[in-house]
């Protein structure tokens, strides 16, 4: 009896002893989403499988069924939902003076509740609230998405755009971009509408002398292929890639120069003497430097039928603000004073960047998704108009699988990022976003949103209502 007692308790000892070292295998984790369908952008691939969390951080991604040690404090059963890199806007504007400083941050809930997790502010008049705002929301103090600043655009005397640094010498080149490298930029944003081409190109070739990264708008008095062989990073819009597809572009150049020619003046020219042979020549200059484009494509809908569509009863005005909505005004009054011939060739320059995006994309030159919204960009919305873009894109041709890679994926390229964003891959920032549709079979999907996860924050379905009801301005 003795014995079976004294068997009975070093088993028992045993059992427990064994509980405690499996207990102890376990590796603890803040978050597990399991069963999920995750869509590869890298491979366009789509695996069934589990992702583990701490700290902000993919720890491990898993097939489904595979063995763990793995120990979440908080699971998500992703059965049936598609999980992919959260999405990046890579072209806003935090802008419109310290009276829309509020309408601004603001904005930051509009992107988390659509699952964007990173934007890239491409220029305005609020750096120092910028900055703010980016560090308090790079230690969770403040939800929002990550932001990549460029601060003030370089511009030239008489600005169009408030708070620009305006250049007029080789000097003021260097100490521009002294002040933004002050500031810590991410990036350098050049504007077109006073810079002379000569400290247009100066700025770009000091901005790759100092490792910094640039992108911008062109002015026509200079080519695409002086730009692009100054050492352009990024072209934002379609005007300038149109202009070096262009047979005349060198013809065009020089009226510009000599004031013959305005800028709105050179589009029709430009677009009706589009040459295959000379776009498929650029597109391979473009590939060749490495040089991203922004098509920009819904702003440029959304603002060529200004004249036609009513836009007094869209949902997203509810969170603008009076501020925001005034400065829409501006666009608004061209729009419906213009002759029919502009309206006209304004939707007709439209459709034919439909048409361009489509061809760089098959051509294989790396395009960036980016909604332009902000201030003064009348009803182009924050959040929402990403979406949009990449709606737009699908609808023009661009292939799902490609149109989502120029979000997340190619934004992270181009800021040199990859090591830790635009994919879902271990090691990476865990900035994820679980749609309960495929957006591969159809691209709005991307807005049936589940869940968003932004480093170790988690939003709920409920949570990002929430957020969106909190965003109601008056």
């Amino acid at each position: 009896m003795k014995h079976s007692i004294k068997t009975l308790v070093i088993s028992t000892l045993i059992l427990l002893a064994l509980a405690c070292m499996d207990k102890n295998s376990k590796q603890q984790v803040d978050l597990a989403i399991t069963n999920a369908q995750v869509i590869h952008l890298e491979t366009g691939t789509v695996e069934t499988q589990d992702i583990f969390i701490s700290n902000g951080k993919i720890q491990a991604i898993l097939d489904v069924g595979t063995e763990n040690t793995f120990e979440p404090d908080t699971l998500i059963d992703a059965t049936g939902k598609f999980v992919l890199p959260g999405f990046w806007d890579n072209h806003i504007h935090l802008r419109g003076g310290d009276s829309l400083v509020a309408n601004n941050k603001n904005f930051l809930k509009l992107f988390i509740t659509n699952g964007i997790t990173t934007v890239r502010d491409a220029g305005g008049d609020l750096t120092p609230s910028v900055i703010q705002w980016k560090n308090q929301i790079a230690s969770e103090d403040l939800v929002g998405p990550t932001i990549y600043t460029s601060g003030p655009k370089i511009d030239g005397p008489n600005a169009t755009w408030a708070g620009s640094l305006e250049v007029e010498t080789e000097e003021d080149v260097k100490n521009a971009l002294d002040s933004l490298q002050e500031l810590q930029v991410d990036f350098v944003k050049l504007y077109d509408s006073r810079i002379s081409g000569g400290n247009y190109l100066n700025a770009i070739k000091e901005t790759q002398k100092r490792g910094m990264t640039v992108s911008g708008h062109m002015p026509f008095t200079v080519t695409l292929k002086e730009t692009v062989e100054a050492g352009m990073d990024a072209m934002e819009h379609l005007y300038y890639i149109m202009k070096g597809c262009a047979s005349n572009e060198l013809e065009v150049t020089e009226k510009l120069k000599s004031g013959k020619m305005g800028f709105w003046d050179a589009m029709p020219a430009l677009m009706q003497a589009y040459s295959d042979s000379t776009a498929q020549k650029t597109f391979t200059m473009l590939k060749g430097h490495d040089v991203f484009v922004v098509p920009t494509l819904h702003i440029g809908k959304t603002l060529s039928y200004l004249d036609e569509v009513d836009h007094s009863n869209d949902p997203y005005l509810t969170y603008m603000g009076q501020g925001i909505i005034q400065t829409y005004q501006g666009r608004i009054t061209r729009a419906m004073s213009a002759s029919e011939e502009v309206r006209k060739d304004r939707k007709e320059l439209d459709t034919f960047f439909g048409q361009l995006a489509q061809s760089l994309n098959k051509a294989g030159v790396k395009l960036l998704a980016g909604s332009d919204s902000g201030a003064f960009n009348s009803y182009t919305y924050p959040g929402i108009s990403l979406h949009k873009e990449l709606e737009a894109m699908v609808q023009n041709g661009i292939p799902p699988l490609d149109a989502l890679r120029t979000s997340a994926y190619n934004g992270a390229q181009f800021l040199d990022k990859s090591s830790n964003y635009g994919s879902v891959s271990k090691g990476n920032v865990s900035d994820l976003v679980i749609l309960d549709d495929n957006p591969l079979e159809d691209i709005r999907n991307t807005q049936h949103i589940y869940t968003v996860v932004k480093g170790t924050q988690v939003f709920s379905k409920n949570q990002l209502q929430e957020l969106l009801n909190s965003a109601i301005m008056d």
